[in-house]
């Protein structure tokens, strides 16, 4: 039952006894969790030192009422049996510094790439902790930013729209007259054209299905910023799938930035100035293509643990299992 997600619950209906009993059974007789040595601070941190591999990654993830906690993975364990470095509650950097600092100092040094995302907090606690280590700004984590400012722009226009519609069907009441908004070619009005239009604006063109390239082709044409916004995010993405190194990376990042001066989009004035201000830490990703991916399979799979648990009830028995699969 240790090295298997199934819960009770489902144990429980397969063998047709109480899943709560059979539940409690195993926590209190058969599992070892009032000797597990962590008992006392589970819930506030858990560590597991010898788990620590050359390659970490960092990331934060929700338990239960919205509660965060961040997670240290070794990528070499590939969300596997010792997984889990280290897990606290909390995502302040003071906090993941102290307990990882309780982690030997001649391991720590060992560590010679994390990936995260671009918090500060992540930061400054890799900075601390791992002095030998190269700091990897997921990549995919960049490029999210940038399609944030696209859909950004997208909702500004839509509520544009839908004011705009409102004034009109209000002047239309005035007048006694009944209101009838335009509809285009693919039978969209102009509100439901840019809600609908929201996911062919993360995909490359030519990922469109007939209808987004019949609704894109009816978009861009009226929303040319929009376009603009669009060509940005996709131009960015490209970066990281075509470079092959930081030298024509840096470059190309460099005139990709120029281009969102000139472009005057508020949103991507945001999304260049993160990118200027980690650029380095971005650049590293082309040294061994690494990305944040493995942390974020990891959270699904807390996250699917936590579904068939049917939630979590006690949070120090919950960890503990969580533990004796993947730490």
């Amino acid at each position: 039952m240790d090295n298997n997600p199934i819960s009770c619950h489902l144990l429980g209906r397969l063998y047709t006894v109480d899943g709560k009993q059979l539940q409690q059974q195993y926590k209190d007789f058969l599992s070892d969790f009032h000797s597990w040595g962590q008992k006392d601070h589970a819930d506030e941190w858990m560590l597991f030192e010898d788990n620590i591999g050359p390659s970490l990654s960092i990331d934060e993830t929700a338990l239960s009422n919205g509660e965060l906690y961040t997670i240290v993975t070794n990528k070499e364990a590939k969300g596997g049996k010792k997984a889990i470095v280290a897990m606290l509650k909390g995502t302040q950097a003071e906090q993941i510094i102290a307990v990882l600092e309780r982690i030997p100092v001649r391991k720590r040094n060992r560590v010679k790439e994390v990936t995260m995302d671009m918090a500060a907090n992540m930061i400054k606690a890799v900075r601390r902790c791992f002095n030998n280590a190269i700091r990897v700004i997921d990549r995919f984590h960049v490029q999210k930013l940038a399609y944030d400012a696209v859909q950004e722009a997208r909702i500004k226009y839509r509520w544009e729209a839908l004011d705009a519609e409102s004034q009109s069907i209000e002047e239309a009441r005035k007048n006694k007259q009944s209101f009838q908004p335009e509809v285009f070619s693919n039978g969209d009005t102009l509100k439901q054209l840019l809600a609908r239009s929201r996911y062919l604006l993360f995909k490359h063109e030519s990922k469109w299905t007939a209808s987004q390239k019949e609704r894109a082709d009816l978009l861009f044409p009226r929303y040319p910023e929009l376009l603009k916004a669009y060509n940005l995010a996709i131009r960015l993405g490209k970066i990281f799938t075509i470079c092959k190194s930081k030298q024509v990376a840096f470059k190309r990042l460099a005139i990709w930035y120029n281009d969102v001066e000139a472009a005057g989009i508020d949103a991507f004035k945001t999304v260049a100035r993160s990118v200027h201000q980690h650029y380095e830490s971005i650049l590293n990703f082309f040294d061994n293509r690494s990305t944040n991916a493995s942390a974020e399979s990891f959270n699904a799979k807390v996250k699917a643990f936590r579904a068939t648990s049917r939630g979590v009830r006690d949070t120090t028995f919950f960890l503990f299992r969580l533990a004796k699969i993947y730490a």
